[in-house]
């Protein structure tokens, strides 16, 4: 609503975590070496705490979007709730190895055979497990023997905790002290000071489009802060309302006492939220002592409405959109496995490319490898983490990867155009070739992977000092891309890490000097004369 009168690209204050909107803060930043030097020297086990919207899931992000597909193998897992049956075949489902009708024993026998073969193949095996306050301590248990899984000299995973401050409570319990002791690297996340928030706030303005700073002014900046703590998530929260606010009023200057008319609307916000939470519990005590009185056949007096299904019943108005479109979705998506959705979404993105369609008649048998599928198709695939904003922003058709009520285990959907809020995906659903944001966003992840083809033929993963010919192809992708004007010497040189470093920082990306896959594939869009497909052409946008 308010992002054309301030020139906005896009909201700058989502609550969902977007990787070009990172901003690590000094806290964040030694939060994630912890993380990279805990992975890097294979210590076993890391913990990650931090108070609610502190931005420790916006790090887990940064931390995955940096580890190269090439020396890394990743998984995350963001349901901890589960039994340890259910962890094990979760974990190994994220890994892309052999997960059903498996017994414990099985599971864990499949996941080591996998440890090993990386280990033996020079990758290192990383495990995340986000809101791990909630697990049970039986499936901590499970974890640690997981973490016995070790050769005579190396850890073969390293696991990520990441959660609450209830974490660090449940770790101190004598019955898990065996593996609080295992944790070599610990890292406890604070909220921003008023520098980095209002860094923070002014880094988010730059990257949705504004190029001044001064939308709010200090007293306003005073106010965010002393009212958010320096939490991310508050500020965000603060700040979205205080700019439609300013939208309201026809002002482009956020003051004092606008942010303090936004924190009473806030504040408003919960104490209604609180009134209507306290008024429906009264309403669920009273229909409980109704259906004690009949079940006992006491008679009781009681006050007020008498009819037990207006008590029980809360008025839920229009029916939500997202929630029947996740049925509808369930009804479409529940006739067939996680491989055959799977295969339709990468038939419809090979198409796209103009490659020849995959066929398998092993598909239902064992659980995708993506590199090897794409080998086959003479294609790369890169996996991306985040919003729906950032993939939009990458502009490449992907293979979204859905987490759908009621139906066990993944489901895909190929997204292979977006157009006014209207994304195309393939194959249809309920009639329609498109979903809305909301309906999209209502069952998507935030995983997803980038089908795509290396024209150059460019290992992915060079680094400083390699030489030859693959590395003249990447200098000349480079000098196309605008960002290298050296000659293409065939040396990974300072200068070819600078260029390379310049155009990661120009993408929002973690400027690590490495041509790694996502570097590579947005190289190929920025240096031009490539034939790929667009997520969003130009002509079908203003078509509408």
């Amino acid at each position: 609503m308010y992002c054309t009168c301030f020139g906005f690209t896009e909201k700058p204050f989502n609550i969902t975590p977007d990787p070009a909107f990172i901003f690590l803060s000094g806290n964040h930043q030694e939060a994630f070496a912890h993380l990279l030097y805990g992975i890097d020297n294979h210590v076993g086990f890391i913990e990650l705490t931090g108070e609610v919207g502190t931005g420790k899931t916006t790090i887990l992000r940064t931390l995955l979007n940096h580890l190269d597909t090439i020396s890394y193998r990743t998984a995350i897992i963001f349901n901890p709730s589960l039994s340890s049956s259910g962890l094990l075949q979760s974990i190994n489902r994220e890994f892309g190895i052999p997960f059903q009708n498996l017994n414990d024993q099985d599971l864990i026998d499949t996941l080591n055979q996998f440890l090993v073969r990386q280990n033996a193949a020079g990758s290192t095996v990383v495990l995340v497990i986000d809101e791990a306050q909630n697990l049970k301590q039986e499936v901590l248990e499970q974890i640690r023997l997981i973490s016995n899984l070790e050769t005579e000299r190396d850890k073969l995973i390293q696991i990520v905790l990441a959660g609450q401050p209830e974490l660090k409570q449940l770790l101190e319990k004598p019955e898990l002290r065996q593996l609080n002791q295992r944790i070599m690297v610990r890292y406890h996340l604070l909220a921003m000071d008023f520098k980095d928030t209002r860094d923070y706030i002014n880094h988010r303005l730059n990257v949705a489009g504004l190029k001044f700073f001064d939308t709010f002014s200090p007293g306003a900046l005073k106010k965010i802060f002393r009212f958010s703590g320096g939490y991310p998530r508050l500020i965000n929260i603060l700040c979205d309302r205080a700019l439609l606010l300013a939208y309201t009023k026809g002002v482009r200057v956020i003051s004092s006492a606008m942010a303090g008319t936004a924190i009473k609307d806030i504040r408003k916000t919960e104490k209604t939220c609180i009134s209507a939470l306290l008024f429906y519990s009264g309403g669920i005590i009273l229909a409980l002592l109704v259906l004690a009185a009949l079940i006992s056949g006491v008679p009781q007096k009681i006050t007020g409405r008498t009819d037990l299904s207006n008590i029980i019943s809360v008025p839920v108005g229009q029916q939500d959109k997202e929630a029947d479109f996740s049925g509808v979705l369930r009804k479409a998506m529940s006739g067939m496995t996680e491989n055959e959705s799977a295969i339709l979404g990468i038939n419809a993105l090979a198409k796209l490319w103009q490659v020849p369609p995959y066929l398998s008649a092993n598909s239902e048998k064992s659980p995708l490898d993506m590199n090897r599928l794409a080998s086959e198709m003479l294609l790369q695939y890169s996996r991306f983490n985040g919003s729906l904003g950032a993939l939009v922003r990458i502009n490449y058709p992907a293979l979204l990867e859905l987490t759908i009520p009621g139906v066990a285990g993944k489901r895909y959907l190929a997204l292979t155009g977006v157009a006014n809020n209207r994304y195309f995906v393939s194959p249809v659903v309920h009639g329609r070739n498109f979903i809305t944001s909301a309906e999209l966003e209502s069952v998507w992840s935030g995983r997803c992977y980038l089908i795509w083809k290396n024209f150059l033929n460019i290992p992915p993963g060079l680094k400083d000092g390699v030489k030859g010919e693959a590395v003249g192809r990447l200098q000349s992708l480079l000098k196309a891309a605008g960002v290298y004007r050296g000659d293409e010497t065939g040396i990974f040189d300072k200068d070819t890490i600078a260029a390379i470093k310049s155009f990661q920082t120009d993408q929002g990306m973690e400027p690590d000097g490495l041509a790694g896959k996502q570097t590579l594939l947005l190289l190929y869009r920025s240096a031009g004369g490539f034939q790929s497909p667009e997520l969003a052409k130009r002509e079908r946008l203003r078509k509408g």
